[in-house]
């Protein structure tokens, strides 16, 4: 979890969004945890009570909420505590869970101490899944950077993302103390043995060990893009908000304002036509006005 704490306006906005939801625990990560910024767009896990209802999970929505004079925004990914217990665990076929929390995140809200308790257990849990793969993929010896790195360049291998290369440095450098630090404690906490020589790290990982471990990522390696292509194909039609929120980014990275209507808000899909056409006008206007200046 994150050492530092999030900002009153994160928190704010999990609560709210965990009392629509009835949610169990409210997870926040990413680059405005690193920063402390409000700007771009918050990153939420809402983790709800029961089993898992969706078999293509999580669920994927953006909101935009006005609190204190500023609006903020959130992509917010919905799924059972259930279900991203056994994620944590690698007891799925999921490549992401447990990818993603091992690095710092935040457990902003959680409805008691029983759901606190099953968040951290969780995010232990993503921990050792994460560590240990690290340990089969990483070199014979190395830093423990060397060894997330080998972790998150496999995994963005595996998944259907659009990332740029090096985007495993990017996480590195962002908190460096908490990986070099996290990897031969969780290590230790497994039981799997290590030596050390100055920052060089040497796990003792058997054999038949390491086979294993890596017949199981290669499973779900195999899984990663067919999966994250299924959740891209659910997002389509279940992506709440997603004409907000992509007439949002079409104003920050151009400029140009699209109008978000009802038609549009309903029908995403279907209006996709008519906000090109809107697009490409405005950018003739654009155009025109420029030549004329």
């Amino acid at each position: 979890m994150a050492g530092q704490s999030p900002r009153a306006e994160v928190v704010a906005f999990a609560r709210m969004l965990a009392a629509e939801a009835g949610a169990d625990a409210v997870l926040f990560y990413g680059s405005n945890l690193r920063t402390g910024s409000l700007e771009g767009v918050l990153d939420f896990y809402l983790l709800l009570p029961g089993p898992q209802r969706e078999r293509i999970w999580p669920r994927v929505s953006y909101r935009e909420w006005t609190h204190g004079g500023i609006v903020l925004r959130a992509k917010i990914a919905a799924l059972s505590l259930e279900q991203f217990a056994r994620a944590a665990a690698g007891r799925s076929r999921d490549t992401t869970i447990w990818a993603r929390f091992v690095q710092p995140s935040a457990l902003v809200w959680s409805a008691d101490d029983a759901a606190r308790l099953q968040v951290w257990a969780a995010i232990a849990e993503a921990a050792k899944t994460a560590a240990r793969l690290a340990a089969a993929l990483g070199p014979d010896s190395g830093t423990a950077e060397e060894f997330w790195r080998a972790l998150f360049r496999a995994t963005y291998r595996a998944e259907f993302r659009i990332e740029k290369p090096g985007r495993e440095n990017s996480i590195l450098t962002a908190d460096p103390a908490h990986f070099e630090g996290l990897l031969p404690l969780v290590w230790e906490a497994q039981g799997l043995e290590f030596t050390r020589e100055g920052t060089l790290l040497r796990p003792h990982l058997p054999e038949s060990e390491r086979r294993s471990l890596l017949r199981w990522w290669s499973l779900r390696r195999r899984a990663g893009k067919p999966l994250n292509i299924l959740r891209l194909a659910k997002a389509t039609t279940t992506f709440e908000g997603a004409a907000s929120y992509g007439a949002w980014k079409l104003e920050r990275h151009t400029g140009l304002t699209l109008e978000v209507t009802p038609f549009r808000k309903r029908h995403p899909l279907l209006a996709m036509p008519g906000a090109a056409w809107a697009l490409w006008r405005a950018r003739r206007r654009s155009s025109q006005r420029a030549r004329r200046g």
